[in-house]
């Protein structure tokens, strides 16, 4: 990017930073998107058809067994450079004192397991269940095909922890991302369309603020001609070439 060695002289100036990230990063560690995920035996359901309250009341074991097969291929997944590029991002503000949030509309926990600390989820993670009729979530998934096994408290089916269509987002992640989004100096868009609401609003909402605009995305989307900088991309190129910019020979990235 033209832009570089002036995006990495104001960013140093940063003292809240919040990134916000879609299904491309986690596309270059080999997850398919929420769209193209339908391969094989389930190349003949719509992902809405198995994404709702209404197909798990429905066909709970179908919903549990697409919902296992899914975590099954999360798991064989390994974060990539985007992923570990954050959490050099994130420890170089935090050793700073400063602020540093991460907003992901993914499910996979894969910026977890890159090391990230401040992660936002939205749409929660297919790596833990939660009780169908009470909620309480649980910070695993049971082994098994078939049946969705029972809530040790109450005994309804457990179910993914995560956003269906036709659901609100967790209360408590909406408003920290808000929060995130109207404190930042500077924010990040990453790997996402920018189409999916409520989250294509962030960015809104920090420009709003006062906030500098960076989108990184392989493709052109409508916020990338309000973006301060926009890279045309894929996260795990920029990031990686941004870091080393901003750092030097002091990155982990870095051979």
């Amino acid at each position: 990017m033209e832009q570089l060695s002036q995006l990495v002289s104001e960013l140093r100036s940063a003292q809240c930073v919040t990134v916000l990230t879609g299904s491309g990063i986690s596309a270059e560690s080999g997850i398919p998107t929420f769209r193209d995920v339908q391969t094989g035996l389930w190349a003949r359901f719509r992902p809405e058809d198995l994404a709702t309250p209404h197909a798990f009341h429905q066909n709970p074991s179908l919903v549990w067994d697409w919902y296992s097969w899914r975590r099954d291929m999360v798991l064989q997944a390994s974060p990539n450079a985007g992923h570990i590029a954050l959490v050099e991002l994130e420890d170089w503000l935090v050793k700073r004192s400063d602020s540093f949030y991460l907003i992901t509309q993914n499910v996979d926990g894969l910026h977890q397991r890159a090391g990230s600390r401040q992660v936002v989820e939205l749409h929660g993670s297919l790596l833990r269940s939660k009780c169908s009729s009470e909620g309480t979530v649980f910070d695993d998934w049971p082994k098994g095909h078939g049946s969705p096994p029972a809530c040790p408290q109450c005994g309804a089916f457990l179910r993914p922890d995560v956003v269906w269509f036709g659901e609100t987002l967790p209360e408590q992640a909406l408003q920290t991302a808000w929060k995130a989004a109207q404190n930042c100096d500077w924010f990040f868009s990453v790997g996402t369309s920018s189409l999916v609401e409520p989250a294509a609003s962030l960015s809104s909402i920090a420009l709003q603020n006062g906030a500098t605009l960076v989108e990184i995305n392989p493709a052109e989307t409508h916020l990338s001609s309000r973006a301060h900088f926009s890279w045309r991309s894929p996260a795990g190129q920029a990031l990686p070439v941004l870091l080393l910019a901003l750092f030097g020979d002091q990155g982990k990235l870095v051979p």
